[in-house]
This record gives C-alpha cells, sequence and structure tokens, in this order.
C-alpha cells in the first residue's frame, strides 16, 4: 500500500474532461489494490492567467512544491495568443516556467500499438507487424527552447532574430544516464538522435553520450542516427526501435511524428521527471473546438497515470493493469471520434465519459 499527495491541474480547453476519467482510474486503483491518493487541484496555463495574470500564479507553485507529483492537463488555446508579453503566455510563462522550476528534463513519450491495434496505424501492415513498443526520451530543459533569444537591427538595418541551442556538460550527463538505464531495463538498443554534421551541439552532445556509454553503460548497444534519417526511419521501419534519446527540439518533432504512426495525437501520454518532482501529462494540445463536448479523448491523460504508476511510485503492476484495460477497450471496438477514421468495421462511438467508464470496468474486471 501506498499513500501519495497529487497536484492536479486541468489545464485548459478539454483539460478538466480529460482529467476527470483520469481521476476515475486513480480512484480505480487505489479500490483494487489498496492504495491512498490525496489530490490538491490548482489552476494553471490560460485558466490560472484569467483568474491572476499568471499563468504558474504562486498559489498554483504553493500546492505542486508540496505534492508528490503533478498530473497536468492540456494547455493554451488561441485567444493567449494576443497577449503582448510573451512571458505570460500559457506556454512560456506556464509549461517551460513549470519544467524549470522542477528541472524536469527527461520526457519519457511512449509509442505503443499492440498487434490487436495494427489498423490504428496508417502505414501498411508490414511496416507495423510486429506491434510498436518505442519510448522516445526527449532532453527537457535545455537546448534551443531554453537558450538565449535576442531581436534586433544588423549593421545594415535589416530586423533579426536569433535563438540560441545551449547544452551544458551535466545537461547531457543526466539524460544520457536515464536514457542508457531505459533501454539496459528493456534490454534494447539505444539510438541516440542528432545532427552533428551541421551543429557543433549535436557533436558536443554525441561526445558525451560516447562517454558515458563507454564508462558506465557498456554493455547497452548504442547507434547514433541523424534525425533527418530518423524521420524517415520511422515511417519506413519503425519497428528498429525501441529506446530513442534526443535534444529539446527533436525530440518535440520526432514524438509527434511517432503519434501518427499511432493514429493520433490523443494515443500520446508523456511523463517529465526531475530529480525531485514529475508530472505526468498527454502530449496533445488542449482542443477548444471540442472543449465541453464530452468527446475529447482521455487515452493520453489514463496512459500518463499509467506512467506516474510506474515512473514515480514504483507501482508496475497496476502501471500494466491500466494499459491492458486502455487497449481491452479498444480492440473491442471502443471508440472516441478522433479516432473515427479507423478502418475497423467494428466500432462504437463513445464519450469522454464512457471511455473512461469502460477502463475503469476492465481494471476492476
Amino acid at each position: 500500500m501506498v499513500e501519495k499527495n497529487i497536484a492536479v491541474l486541468p489545464g485548459d480547453g478539454i483539460g478538466s474532461e480529460i482529467t476527470r476519467e483520469a481521476i476515475k482510474i486513480i480512484d480505480a486503483i487505489s479500490d483494487k489494490y489498496d492504495h491512498i491518493f490525496h489530490f490538491q487541484y490548482a489552476d494553471f496555463g490560460g485558466a490560472a492567467y484569467d483568474k491572476y495574470g499568471n499563468p504558474f500564479p504562486e498559489q498554483t507553485k504553493k500546492i505542486c512544491d508540496t505534492s508528490d507529483v503533478i498530473l497536468k492537463g492540456p494547455v493554451g488555446a488561441p485567444k493567449y495568443d494576443s497577449i503582448k508579453d510573451p512571458n505570460l503566455r500559457p506556454e512560456r510563462g506556464g509549461v517551460l516556467q513549470f519544467r524549470a522550476r522542477y528541472n524536469m528534463f527527461a520526457n519519457f513519450r511512449p509509442v505503443k500499438l499492440p498487434q490487436s491495434l495494427l489498423s490504428f496505424s496508417p502505414l501498411k501492415l508490414e511496416r507495423v507487424s510486429s506491434g510498436l513498443d518505442i519510448m522516445i526520451i526527449r532532453e527537457l530543459c535545455g537546448g534551443i527552447y531554453f537558450g538565449k533569444k535576442y531581436t534586433g537591427k544588423t549593421e545594415e538595418g535589416h530586423s533579426y532574430a536569433s535563438d540560441v541551442m545551449e547544452y551544458a556538460e551535466p545537461q547531457v550527463e543526466q539524460i544520457a544516464r536515464v536514457a542508457f538505464a531505459e533501454a539496459e531495463k528493456k534490454h534494447s538498443k539505444l539510438h541516440n538522435i542528432h545532427k552533428s554534421n551541421v551543429l557543433a551541439c549535436s557533436v558536443f552532445w554525441n561526445d558525451i553520450i560516447d562517454r558515458v556509454h563507454v564508462t558506465e553503460f557498456p554493455d547497452v548497444l548504442l547507434e547514433h542516427m541523424l534525425v533527418d534519417n530518423a524521420a524517415y526511419q520511422l515511417v519506413i521501419n519503425p519497428c528498429q526501435f525501441q529506446v530513442m534519446l534526443m535534444e529539446n527540439m527533436m525530440g518535440d518533432i520526432l514524438s509527434d511524428e511517432a503519434a501518427g504512426l499511432i493514429g493520433s495525437l490523443g494515443l500520446m501520454p508523456s511523463a517529465c521527471i526531475g530529480p525531485k518532482k514529475s508530472c505526468f501529462e498527454p502530449a496533445h494540445g488542449s482542443a477548444p473546438s471540442i472543449a465541453g463536448k464530452n468527446q475529447a479523448n482521455p487515452y493520453s491523460m489514463i496512459g500518463s497515470v499509467a506512467l506516474m504508476l510506474e515512473k514515480a511510485f514504483s507501482l508496475q503492476n497496476e502501471a500494466d493493469d491500466i494499459w491492458r484495460a486502455l487497449f481491452e477497450v479498444l480492440s473491442e471496438g471502443y471508440y472516441t471520434m478522433d479516432l473515427m477514421d479507423n478502418p475497423n468495421t467494428n466500432k462504437t462511438v463513445v464519450s469522454t465519459r464512457e471511455f473512461g467508464s469502460l477502463v475503469r470496468e476492465s481494471i476492476l474486471g
């Protein structure tokens, strides 16, 4: 039995709807396995800006600071793009500051497609015939997103903008250790994704990856791959990948491509892991166009709960139970609206609430 405090940040758009279903699943796990989870809710993102004038206000920081983990919904909406100060917009002022505050440097994004759900992939069957089980590990607190940003005028009077990609040695070392440990756990090869034929930052990155490999994880197979080739290989031969490591922007882009392999960003949960605090959240956006319509797919939020149980609380059996239930519900043909392009003929459209309830019933048996 474990007893944990969870800060819950529903976020914006569909966030409150899919968060509700995630809590439903956590309650089912606590009932089945005799765990105790306490929830503290707080505003974050656009919802917090509307109420407090700040996407990550002090009230929310205090709740997050005192929690064991954080469960967060998606944030943002077009209306916040007009905020003049970019540091008050939900993404930069909320998400980036949030990650930096807790040094959540390691982002895990599982790409799971069991053989029972191969029809979800837009790829030809032979390209995914063995199913997909890829873990994309993205460095989350460095690189071009966090580097220095400049705007100004050249000597010739032309306007310019500059974003600097920066990594310090300890940043690369810590994400390397996380990625090698994950590959070691899975008994798999680690693919290190980079752009060392152009970027000095990638040359620096690869040198550190090689050193950590030789000195700390010599038994893990390592393959370096250029990011453009990796984008191509994900489409041509995705089954070759098990664990992929990449810097911040490359991870942002390739993980969305990988979501396309399994049919929807709605099937992409994620974990943001730091040394003392971790956050679990869907990788997709807030989908304001369907907010409040009970149509959103809660899979990514529920999958993020599975990651929370595994990565934060070491409850592997409970996490596996959630994955099994998610795949069972989908295999039986119960889909939310975003998955209705799937060619499977045995499908039933269900609402956000209905999908969550079906997963709950599967867990409780």
